[in-house]
């Protein structure tokens, strides 16, 4: 059992770190609303602090699942950050979802400082959070990768390193833009057989046995088809992730015109107030009125 930190308590850390206290581990979290770090420890039994500094100090593994870029900055660097108070030969584990030149950036500042640094983002939303049963794809050493596996079994489906670091990053880019595409065509789908006066259930059923099965369907075709979008991961999200998609695409050399269309919609449900709606909510733009 290792001694860890858990950096950010949103929909998906909170859960997470959660499963490392159940797991054995012994865990101290940080949130900059301090009220959700005593929160957490007062439901799990763990510690909490008021800095990642403080947060990091001693623990053999440090994890992250914050907003953005400069959110992963801001509690990695500087005198408050979690390298200051990491010792040498501990890994940094960065579940957010970032771009690879934050990640080249801190993994460079990491081991400047002889800390270990791993880039795992994840999928699975907050039902795999809460349920331990993400998807970790990761970059970095091997063996950082190898020490930080057996902590991260502790919320984790599956966890794979795809390569050095940045690797995790690009394979959580690749996921978002299958996703995109899954729901705008299911969208398009459900959409058509309301207009056509089909039962969607009964149609779910037939078509979701076949080649047109998915994840998606199975799981979102109830919600989307009565309008609900308080499920899941929310658009503001995922426009930040197409955005780094995007970006990583002209550096890469890569072609992605139906993500950058699904991009554009999802601005448009924006626009309808759609927001905090989960991803699954494309069908509103087909559905309904904007205002």
């Amino acid at each position: 059992m290792a001694k860890t930190a858990f950096l950010g308590l949103g929909v998906m850390g909170y859960p997470m770190a959660g499963h490392l206290q159940a797991a054995g581990h012994q865990v101290t979290v940080f949130n900059r609303t301090a009220t959700k770090a005593r929160e957490w420890a007062d439901q799990h039994g763990g510690g909490h602090a008021a800095t990642p500094r403080e947060a990091a100090s001693g623990a053999e593994f440090v994890m992250a699942c914050v907003g953005n870029d400069d959110d992963l900055r801001s509690v990695c660097l500087g005198e408050d950050g979690a390298f200051q108070g990491m010792a040498k030969g501990a890994v940094f584990v960065d579940h957010t979802t970032v771009s690879a030149a934050v990640t080249r950036e801190l993994a460079q500042a990491a081991k400047a400082a002889g800390i270990g640094y791993v880039d795992a983002p994840i999928s699975g939303g907050q039902a795999g959070a809460e349920n331990g049963q993400l998807s970790v794809m990761c970059g970095g050493e091997q063996a950082d990768f190898d020490r930080a596996a057996p902590v991260i079994d502790a919320y984790a489906k599956i966890c794979r390193r795809l390569g050095d670091v940045g690797a995790g990053q690009m394979t959580k880019m690749c996921n978002q833009i299958a996703i995109a595409g899954l729901v705008q065509a299911l969208s398009e789908s459900l959409a058509f057989a309301q207009k056509a006066g089909l039962d969607v259930e009964k149609v779910v059923e037939v078509i979701s046995q076949g080649a047109a099965g998915s994840w998606q369907m199975v799981n979102r075709h109830k919600t989307m088809d009565a309008g609900e979008f308080e499920h899941g991961f929310a658009i503001d999200w995922m426009r930040k992730d197409l955005g780094i998609c995007l970006d990583a695409a002209d550096e890469v050399g890569a072609s992605l015109p139906v993500t950058a269309l699904v991009d554009q919609f999802y601005k448009e449900v924006q626009g309808m107030g759609g927001g905090r709606w989960d991803t699954s909510a494309l069908i509103a733009r087909l559905t309904r009125q904007p205002g």
